[in-house]
């Protein structure tokens, strides 16, 4: 932590973390609305804007859920829209990758060789951890690297209005292993990149999933002077 006094957006920064366990108690249009606001009040190059947000309810949702949990559990992955992780995977990346599953695991106490425990876990991103919002993230077909970075700090300013308002949220990758099946789902036209789900709702305090913790990587590490 730098030697500065703290402010309210450092308690909102270092307080945000993905939450995968929360409450039934809903979130209501309003509130989403207003987060989804704040949200696109992030910077943006030519404001064009990209990224569309999309909350999946009831039997739509429900359906979803279904279908992209038979297809995964079928080990039937589909090409993906974008690529997210570098290949081959640095040894130095897949350390943090390593680390941040044995926190995660480790919270749940699953152990390294019970692949169905894992398996449990991982299949929950399918129904968006049973969150009171779930939301699916697209982007034009052809936008650039340099609009998914102006979305990405878009999904930010979302994770970081939600903290504040006391919500959790977690951005869920694992949806854009099967773009086509979302596409289909939704009746989204092709052109509709799928980039991530978003769950958002109250966290579950006592829930132990929500008790993991990941690291950041020294200021050293990814900062430097030049001249």
């Amino acid at each position: 932590m730098p030697d500065t006094p703290a402010t309210a957006l450092d308690q909102t920064v270092f307080a945000r973390q993905s939450v995968r366990a929360f409450l039934p108690t809903p979130v209501s249009e309003a509130t989403l609305h207003h987060l989804l606001r704040q949200a696109r009040q992030a910077p943006s190059g030519a404001n064009l804007q990209p990224g569309r947000f999309i909350a999946v309810q009831g039997e739509a949702r429900q359906r979803l859920s279904e279908a992209l949990t038979e297809a995964w559990q079928r080990g039937e992955p589909e090409a993906e829209d974008y690529g997210y992780f570098p290949r081959p995977m640095p040894m130095t990346l897949r350390k943090r990758q390593v680390a941040a599953a044995q926190a995660l695991y480790g919270a749940l106490g699953v152990g390294r060789e019970d692949r169905a425990g894992r398996d449990a876990h991982f299949g929950r991103n399918f129904c968006f951890f049973d969150a009171p919002v779930a939301l699916v993230v697209t982007i034009d077909r052809d936008f650039g690297p340099g609009g998914y970075m102006d979305l990405g700090m878009s999904l930010y300013g979302l994770m970081l209005a939600a903290q504040a308002q006391g919500l959790g949220t977690c951005a869920i990758g694992a949806l854009a292993s099967y773009p086509a099946i979302v596409r289909e789902q939704l009746g989204l036209d092709a052109r509709e990149f799928i980039v991530c789900g978003m769950a958002i709702g109250h966290p579950d305090p006592q829930a132990p999933v929500n008790q993991a913790r990941t690291t950041r990587c020294e200021l050293g590490e990814f900062f430097r002077v030049i001249g």
